[in-house]
């Protein structure tokens, strides 16, 4: 019995190159690590126009969404090493996008705030991910666009309960 190989093309971009495979057991995980992988490189892109470096417009949605925060609990929200996120919170700062203030219940503790001049910025951030959402789904009609969103936070709750301890499920 011989078994025929389909011939492999040659892809510029590896990552879009189809199924390796070492991958035939998860074709369903394979792909969404590469979407993920190539949506953070298009959302990387529409962000350096503005800016900001890729996780930095997650953090001021935080903020733009929370209000003050203490640094420590921003951390624990981005879920990220709490070097990255100070200096995230330091470039921020000096774009001039959020300020940091002593907590005054806990003068340990620091607030970190979106400022008056983060509102032109929270604009085109919401345009730029209304931008990405478009070329993300692109063919898709509206009913495929909300089937896929909730089939996605489907699968997000199935990974939070497997990392319930993790700050970014709750």
């Amino acid at each position: 019995m011989t078994v025929q190989r389909a011939e492999a093309t040659a892809s510029p971009d590896p990552l879009c190159s189809g199924l390796p495979e070492t991958a035939r057991g998860g074709p369903v995980s394979y792909s969404l690590s590469v979407a993920a992988r190539l949506h953070r490189i298009a959302a990387g892109r529409l962000l350096r126009e503005l800016g900001v470096y890729p996780g930095q417009e997650l953090l001021m949605m935080r903020l733009w969404g929370a209000g003050p925060v203490r640094q420590s609990e921003l951390i624990k929200a981005m879920d990220l090493d709490p070097s990255t996120v100070t200096k995230m919170v330091q470039r921020l700062e000096q774009a001039g996008h959020l300020r940091r203030t002593p907590d005054p219940a806990d003068r340990r503790a620091v607030l970190v705030e979106a400022t008056e001049d983060s509102c032109d910025l929270h604009r085109q951030v919401e345009a730029a991910w209304a931008e990405l959402e478009d070329r993300t789904l692109a063919g898709f009609t509206a009913r495929e666009r909300a089937e896929f969103g909730r089939l996605l936070d489907k699968a997000a709750g199935n990974l939070c309960r497997e990392a319930a301890e993790d700050a970014g499920c709750r």
